[in-house]
């Protein structure tokens, strides 16, 4: 008894946080019923991915396997989604999982983040990636070789778009003389920008113009644990706080959130179907029920 109180105790002191992500698509649960839900049962945030299509003639391999799951053709887009989700709820946090700036025009998108930030008033966690799909990229008019300059040029020019009344900025892939953009988002200086990805540069875009690390469970090379160790070994050498770590699809197991605690990970995203209400809600009623002891 004693020995299970102190496991219990430990999970509570852990400050560990727990959301959902969902591939919300034109066949699935609404996401008003999913928003609504999710915030419901106590989870703390909602990610939804994003993809603007896919092209028929792709041949980049998608990283989860060999056949591309059907929802990749049917998600929603992620911004029009949660201002829906935003406004059935209260204090459920909203984020993009990932945001694939990359094939983004950062003015745009400067506004699109300001706006749901506003509307959700300061709820966005603003999750970004580079993307794997390279025909999908150059449709979009970026070349998969350079997307990670793309996207720190993107991330930078909108940065100065969030704090400036008047902002420009001049690089090689984005260029722009002063201009005026409002809304500004709620949260200041901007929305947490987690930075999505898992491979040996990473850390260092994170580093570099991010309030977090967002991995992709089961993509990275060396256990999470190191990962995390090294990255806030890194934030410390230049000055910066211990940075959040976000792990997303995390495992719905016991054993794999105590690991993730023990890594100092500060929110698992569990991920349920693209499906209807019938498999989705009693899989969240599941997931409540297994983290209970850990909130």
């Amino acid at each position: 008894m004693l020995d299970t109180f102190r496991i219990v105790h430990k999970k509570r002191r852990s400050g560990l946080k727990f959301g959902i992500v969902m591939f919300v698509t034109d066949y699935s649960m609404t996401v008003r019923d999913l928003a609504t839900a999710v915030e419901e049962r106590g989870f703390e945030s909602l990610f939804l991915p994003e993809h603007s299509h896919i092209p028929t003639s792709r041949t980049s391999p998608w990283p989860g396997g060999p056949e591309l799951p059907r929802h990749y053709l049917h998600t929603l887009d992620p911004f029009a989604a949660l201002t829906a989700a935003a406004s059935c709820t209260s204090s459920l946090l909203l984020g993009t999982g990932v945001c694939l700036v990359v094939q983004r025009d950062p003015i745009h998108l400067a506004k699109e983040v300001a706006t749901l930030d506003l509307l959700s008033g300061g709820r966005f966690l603003f999750g970004i990636g580079g993307g794997w799909n390279r025909e999908e990229m150059a449709n979009h008019g970026t070349d998969p070789s350079t997307r990670f300059e793309v996207m720190r040029e993107n991330v930078l020019a909108m940065k100065a778009i969030w704090a400036s009344d008047e902002a420009e900025y001049h690089g090689k892939h984005v260029s722009f003389d002063p201009l005026w953009q409002w809304p500004k988002p709620v949260q200041k200086p901007h929305p947490p920008i987690l930075v999505g990805g898992d491979g040996p540069t990473v850390l260092e875009r994170v580093l570099q113009y991010g309030d977090g690390w967002f991995p992709l469970h089961g993509r990275g090379e060396a256990p999470i644990g190191e990962r995390v160790a090294e990255l806030n070994r890194l934030a410390q050498e230049r000055g910066r706080e211990p940075i959040p770590v976000t792990m997303f699809s995390a495992p719905a197991q016991h054993q794999a959130v105590e690991e993730f605690i023990e890594a100092g990970v500060s929110r698992c995203v569990f991920a349920v179907p693209a499906a209807g209400a019938d498999q989705v809600l009693p899989l969240l009623d599941r997931l409540t029920e297994m983290v209970e002891s850990f909130r």
